[in-house]
């Protein structure tokens, strides 16, 4: 029977592994637990001879070390997001299979944005502030239908994808700015392929870009000023992307709309003028941080862990190498 070690907290063990999925690893493993002590000794030590090394968020780096001796994991599951900050890449050398918990997360990001989406078109936030403070239907103003409107989306990732099907019913013209998109991937997504300037003319915009140097910055002061007055631009990506200074600048004056869960940098300091902008809409980085979705976490991984030591086959969390340098 193959050894996993669970390289996390028992709190975190109870965040991100369901009543069915513990079964299912007793029933496939041997399991060694770590307990609060989460040093990189102490997990190096805990991998030593394992077979399968589950990780999530709080634990730290793993050292290459680990596989130096060739004694280290053939498997690093991993029932979180993004590995980038957890591995060093050199393991792949050594062999080691790496799967995440990406794909399960990017669902529940995509809900956010939909959510995101519905709840400033209809103005929600601002007939919300108004009916606080006794007002009531003579406004002013008046929300507007997402259905078969325009929806900008940047990067083709993951929860770009789950947002696209989660939009299907609502009959959007959905086009992408992706560098990485193919006029044939396109098509089969559902969506048109165009430039930057051109996603981001929309009336909704949603941000879906890797933390990689390519995007740091890449949406300007200058293309935010070209934004269409009244639209919406949703960030569940990385604060990193969006020259955020001028985004929110734009939106003080009233002239558009933004849902923001990243920032740049995080947490932020905002000023009363921000936090009480009846347009914007701020969230604590929690677009994937669901009850349903941690606890779906490890058995996302695991199932694949399992059919790859069956048979080689890579899983939909498998992380493929070859994409490393455009990944989240």
């Amino acid at each position: 029977m193959n050894k996993l070690a669970v390289a996390m907290t028992p709190n975190r063990a109870d965040d991100v592994i369901s009543v069915e999925t513990r079964a299912l690893l007793e029933q496939s493993f041997d399991m060694c637990w770590a307990g609060d002590d989460l040093t990189s000794s102490a997990i190096a030590e805990l991998a030593r001879g394992s077979d399968v090394l589950l990780t999530s968020w709080g634990t730290p780096q793993l050292g290459k070390e680990i596989w130096a001796d060739g004694n280290g994991p053939k498997v690093v599951a991993h029932a979180a997001g993004s590995v980038k900050r957890l591995i060093d890449p050199v393991i792949f050398d050594h062999g080691v299979a790496v799967f995440s918990g990406a794909g399960r997360i990017a669902w529940s990001v995509g809900e956010y944005c939909l959510a995101a989406l519905l709840t400033l078109s209809r103005k929600l936030p601002r007939f919300d502030a108004m009916v606080k403070m006794g007002g009531w239907k003579q406004t002013g103003f008046r929300g507007n239908d997402l259905a078969g409107s325009k929806i900008g989306l940047l990067g083709a990732s993951s929860t770009a994808r789950a947002l696209i099907t989660l939009l299907k019913p609502f009959g959007c013209d959905i086009v992408v700015y992706d560098p990485y998109l193919d006029n044939g991937l396109a098509a089969e997504l559902g969506v048109r392929s165009v430039s930057l300037a051109e996603a981001l003319s929309c009336p909704f915009v949603s941000v879906h870009v890797p933390d990689v140097p390519a995007t740091k910055g890449m949406v300007t002061r200058d293309l935010i000023e070209r934004i269409p007055d009244g639209a919406i631009v949703v960030n569940s990506a990385r604060g990193p992307a969006i020259d955020q200074k001028a985004l929110l600048e734009h939106a003080l004056t009233g002239r558009i709309y933004a849902a923001l869960d990243v920032y740049d940098p995080e947490p932020p300091a905002f000023g009363l003028d921000v936090l009480e902008a009846p347009n914007l809409l701020l969230t604590p980085h929690i677009a994937a941080d669901t009850t349903e979705c941690h606890l779906a976490l490890t058995g996302y991984v695991i199932t694949d862990v399992l059919k790859w030591l069956e048979d080689g086959t890579k899983g939909r969390s498998f992380v493929d190498p070859a994409v490393w340098s455009i990944a989240a």
